[in-house]
């Protein structure tokens, strides 16, 4: 990425998120963050030709030049040493289920199937008594440890109740600390866990932002 570039998205980054908290006091994420992301990009110059408006195909977020397709992603730290994220993502009924469970390769298949966009934008969370800090990430979606072929994919046998010895998803091996999960119960829903390595911190990290807890301006007479 360009290094004017970077250094336009970090600015505008913390500006965005400090500006929120000062209004609100729940988190950045979900679609907040996608409206967020896309305030971010036009100020920093980029050009976004189109936002998911229910006519999309799973994935997509947005498309913005120079980046091209986005899918906007948000999560928490999973380790108080920051360096692991739980991300949601597709819902694979279609190729896994408690009534057809699937195949390695027609779960892969379709999750790869489905990457109509060239980056995630990921902005992780990490929470306190008195403020929210912020890292926002652009990972390119054909990134090794967000290739489910990167990984083994075994069933996931049911342990008590009325499932127990039954199949109740699929998950990977883990390899340097990341790794994928499904679970026909929930949907059938792709979950990812990401290792925050040095190398991805170095190589992806857009921005980072601290907000305090506590509005200091007011909705009201607006």
């Amino acid at each position: 990425m360009n290094p004017n570039l970077r250094n336009s998205l970090s600015y505008n980054f913390n500006r965005a998120i400090v500006g929120f908290h000062t209004l609100f006091n729940c988190p950045c994420k979900e679609s907040i963050w996608e409206d967020i992301n896309e305030s971010i990009l036009t100020a920093s110059g980029c050009v976004v030709t189109e936002m998911a408006a229910g006519g999309h195909a799973s994935g997509r977020d947005m498309v913005c030049q120079p980046f091209g397709g986005l899918s906007n992603k948000s999560g928490s730290y999973a380790t108080a040493a920051r360096t692991h994220v739980d991300i949601s993502s597709y819902r694979l009924t279609t190729a896994c289920s408690a009534a057809n469970h699937g195949s390695p390769d027609t779960i892969c298949d379709e999750i790869n199937r489905r990457k109509n966009f060239e980056y995630y934008s990921v902005v992780i969370r990490e929470e306190s008594d008195t403020e929210f800090r912020y890292d926002w990430f652009l990972l390119p979606s054909d990134l090794p440890v967000l290739n489910p072929r990167t990984y083994e994919w075994v069933p996931t046998i049911g342990q008590r109740g009325v499932n127990a010895g039954n199949v109740v998803g699929w998950h990977t091996n883990e390899i340097n600390g990341s790794s994928m999960s499904i679970t026909f119960s929930m949907s059938s829903q792709l979950w990812m866990r990401i290792h925050i390595t040095d190398e991805i911190r170095a190589l992806y990290l857009v921005g980072s932002a601290v907000a305090h807890r506590g509005r200091t301006c007011t909705l009201m007479g607006i």
